[in-house]
Formats: structure tokens, C-alpha cells, sequence
């Protein structure tokens, strides 16, 4: 913990870090948790500041850096101006509050994010601290506290997100769509050598995974050249969805170190595979794997048969929550294992439900149709609610089904969610335009063809691709 320097901040080993942040990872309860995370900041003296997380309707990560005495002392009233971030709050109703989630606390690496911090997550709620409507953590967390309480139920989540790494910092930022993308390597699966850089900057990634408690499980280049692949364990969706947050965060700060960009556009490469974030899902009840059942089709149960059919029924309407950017809809192409037909399978990755193969511990449904780009929590919130709620339509035995595939390009995708009633009903009319207005204006801005090249539309309006200048320009 000493430092040689005269500030002498905050700075653990990878090991003092990881020891911590499991022991973190164990207090579930909130109570208990703000308990012993606020003795611990109020004793910790070399702890300078406390970093809150949240995100805005699009998925965008925010971060507020708060001096850790007047964080402590403000912890009832944190406020911020909503409306300065899109997808908030709107001008005349500016002011919103940040709610804590304690549970949430991790140590992180000073090496990646500074001497002296900690990083904690938070909820928008607006004046009177009620959920604010277009906050999906908080709208998901609310939801998963309910059926469990109500029901018992407990929905788990493992995202498999990929990436690419490109040369230069900010390669996105100054995209040129005749140039393209420079790689750092040409291999593809499992052809990276032990020290070249993908392969230095995946060691590095899971190093401070590893560190911050997100129990790793295997890291490896993907598919494509210059991919790559970190996963991690299961874990309680809100929790999950976070770490997806913090996963491309860490990506994007050790890129830049190393003089790189990390990208998880969708498909920033034509002709080669592009970036899934596969989410497998299951629901657990007692310690008991709901979706599990020896004896069921593909070794699932006919509640989990039940779910995969609700998700594929609203699949259209679901798909601009799931593939929320332009170039989202380039890789829903079946000829990079990319999944753009509206089915369940247990061996054909076209599809955009699979059933891995699994035992009553890993049973799961793993829907491949969602960007890395997309919300996490908001594409949690409508898999999580449309699988308990709606209603799955009786098939109609005189009609043989119809192979239906997802909306081919995001103007598509914009106009079955505009037109969804269901959609009104599961987020709410308020969020649903909102979502829309920025979905609508990127897409405005791009030709309504995706054509055979990624255009510099598509990138530099991106959401995740962070300019300010630029995102102010619609």
C-alpha cells in the first residue's frame, strides 16, 4: 500500500486486489454491504476518491469522479444535470440523483484507472429518489428484486463479447471508410503468438479482470484477425450487466496504453466475422437450474422451451433493443456464423436462439443475436420480462411455420419497434420515444442500404464511439 511517491495514495498488488474484491462479491445484502463499504472508505486514508458509474438510455457509460470525504458526506443527495446526458432527462426536468448500489463496490488496478479509487455503480432516480423510467439498471434490478421476492426466482447471465483491436488510440474517432481499419494481426482462432500484441493485450485484460473479482474463465483471439474474447463467470443480471460495462472499459484503457484502440462496433471489418456479445441466460429458484431438465428436448426444461419461444415470437420487435446501431444490422450475416433467422437450434449458430449442451449446473439458453453495443441492461430488463410475461401465441397446426429472419437494416428494425404496442407496455411509452428519437437520428444520417463498405456515418455516429463534439451534432 506505500507508495515512494508524495502523495502515497491507494495502490494494491493484482492479489491484495482480487482477495478483496471477492470478499466484496459475497455481500449481497445492501444494508450490510453500505455498513461495512463506509467504515471501510471512512478508515481507508489512502483512498482519495470514489468513481460512480451509471449509464444513459443507449448503454453509454458515464463516470463521476467524487472527492471520497464529500462523497460520504453527500451520499443522500448526489445530483447531477440529466439533461446534459442523452437519453436522461430533459431540459426542464434537469436534476437527478445518483442512489448507490453498495453491493456493487470494486477495487480496481491504479496501473489502469489511478492511484487512491474505487468504482461503485449507481441508480438515476429522479427528485423524490424513485427509479427514474429511462435508468435500465435500476429498472432491472427493481424487476429481478421482485420475482425474487415474489417468486423466488433468481436470473443469471455469462455475456461471451467480442472486440477487435486496431492500431492507433482512437482509431474509431478518425475513421476513414476508404482506409479502414488497420489490424494488429492477421491470424485468426488460436493463431496469436504468446507475446505478440493481441496476445499481450488479452494477458493483460484478464490480468485486471482477474484482479477486480470477475472470476475468469478462458480468454483467447477469436475467429476473425486481430478478435478477441475474455469470459467470465455467471452471475445475478444486474451484477453481470455491470461487468459488461467495466469488460469493454478495461479493453479500451489497456488498448490506449498500449498505443491501440479496442472496438466493439459490431462489423467495423467487412468480409470477416464481426462482434457478438452472446448471452447465455438461465433462472435458478432455491439453488435449483429452472431451465434444466434431463429427460426434456435438448436437455431443457419446458419452462426454459417457454422462454425461447416468447423471445423468438417478439424477436422483430425486440431487435432494435438487441442490435441498437447501424452497423449492427452488417453482421446478422449467417455467412460469418452470425445468427439472422428468427429460430432455435442446437447445433446451427444461424440461429438466433442456440441450446448449448448442458447438465443441470450449466443449462442455459444462449441468445445470439445480440450487438456488444446494445444496452445491458435494457436488453436484459425486455429478455428478462418478455420471458415471464408475455403470452406465447398457440401454433396453428394447420400451417406449416415459416422460416422468419430479423430486420435486415437498423430503418427496418426502427419501424416494428415504433409501431410495437408490446414494446409500450414493457419499457413504457416515455423511454420507448426516447430510445427512438436517438435510434432514429443515427440512422438519418446514414444511407438507408448498408452497401458493401462501412461507411464513416456509421462510425463516427456511433453511440459508444466517444465524441462529444460529434454526439452534439444530433
Amino acid at each position: 500500500m506505500e507508495s515512494d511517491s508524495l502523495t502515497n495514495f491507494l495502490e494494491l498488488s493484482y492479489e491484495d486486489l482480487e482477495t478483496l474484491n471477492l470478499k466484496a462479491r459475497a455481500l449481497t445484502d445492501p444494508k450490510k454491504a453500505e455498513q461495512q463499504h463506509v467504515a471501510y472508505l471512512k478508515d481507508e486514508k489512502h483512498v482519495k476518491a470514489v468513481t460512480v458509474c451509471f449509464s444513459d438510455i443507449e448503454g453509454r457509460l458515464h463516470m463521476l469522479d467524487y472527492d471520497k470525504k464529500f462523497f460520504l458526506d453527500s451520499l443522500s443527495n448526489l445530483t447531477f444535470d440529466g439533461s446534459s446526458i442523452r437519453g436522461l432527462s430533459e431540459l426542464h426536468e434537469s436534476d437527478l440523483r445518483l442512489k448507490v448500489d453498495w453491493t456493487s463496490l470494486t477495487f480496481v488496478p491504479a496501473d489502469v484507472f489511478g492511484a487512491g479509487k474505487v468504482i461503485v455503480f449507481a441508480n438515476v432516480c429522479d427528485r423524490e429518489m424513485k427509479p427514474y423510467n429511462s435508468d435500465f439498471r435500476g429498472q432491472l434490478q427493481l424487476y429481478a428484486e421482485q420475482i425474487k421476492a415474489k417468486d423466488g426466482l433468481i436470473a443469471y447471465m455469462a455475456p461471451e463479447l467480442e472486440g477487435f483491436l486496431f492500431e492507433g488510440v482512437d482509431a474509431e474517432q478518425s475513421y476513414d471508410g476508404n482506409e479502414g481499419f488497420k489490424l494488429v494481426s492477421t491470424g485468426g482462432y488460436f493463431h496469436s503468438l504468446p507475446l505478440d500484441e493481441l496476445r499481450r493485450f488479452i494477458d493483460k485484460t484478464a490480468e485486471v479482470q482477474r484482479a477486480m473479482g470477475f472470476k475468469n474463465e478462458k480468454d483467447h483471439p477469436e475467429v476473425a484477425p486481430s478478435q478477441f474474447e475474455i469470459n467470465f463467470s455467471y452471475t445475478e443480471v444486474v451484477r453481470a450487466c455491470d461487468q459488461v460495462q467495466l469488460y469493454k472499459l478495461i479493453c479500451r484503457q489497456v488498448a490506449a496504453s498500449m498505443g491501440l484502440t479496442a472496438s466493439f462496433l459490431p462489423k467495423p471489418v467487412q468480409g470477416i466475422n464481426g462482434n457478438g456479445m452472446h448471452t447465455n441466460f438461465s433462472l435458478a429458484k432455491n439453488g435449483k437450474n429452472l431451465f434444466y431438465d434431463a429427460k426434456g428436448e435438448a436437455g431443457l426444461s419446458k419452462m426454459g422451451w417457454d422462454f425461447v419461444n416468447k423471445i423468438l415470437n417478439r424477436a422483430p420487435e425486440l431487435c432494435l433493443i438487441f442490435n441498437s446501431s447501424v452497423n449492427a444490422y452488417r453482421r446478422l450475416d449467417p455467412n460469418f456464423e452470425a445468427p439472422n433467422q428468427i429460430k432455435v437450434s442446437a447445433i446451427d449458430r444461424g440461429s438466433m436462439v442456440r441450446i448449448p449442451f448442458g447438465n443441470e449446473r450449466s443449462a442455459r439458453i444462449e441468445i445470439r443475436s445480440v450487438a456488444p453495443d446494445s444496452n445491458p441492461y435494457l436488453t436484459l430488463f425486455a429478455i428478462l420480462k418478455t420471458g415471464l410475461e408475455d403470452k406465447t401465441p398457440k401454433p396453428d397446426s394447420d400451417k406449416r411455420p415459416r422460416l422468419r429472419f430479423l430486420p435486415g437494416t437498423i430503418n427496418d428494425a426502427i419501424r416494428l419497434f415504433k409501431a410495437s404496442e408490446y414494446i409500450d407496455k414493457i419499457i413504457g411509452e416515455s423511454p420507448k420515444q426516447k430510445y427512438l428519437t436517438y435510434k432514429q437520428a443515427v440512422a438519418n444520417r446514414n444511407p438507408r442500404e448498408l452497401g458493401t463498405t462501412v461507411k464513416d456515418a456509421e462510425v463516427i455516429y456511433h453511440h459508444e464511439v466517444t465524441n462529444q463534439h460529434l454526439w452534439n451534432k444530433f
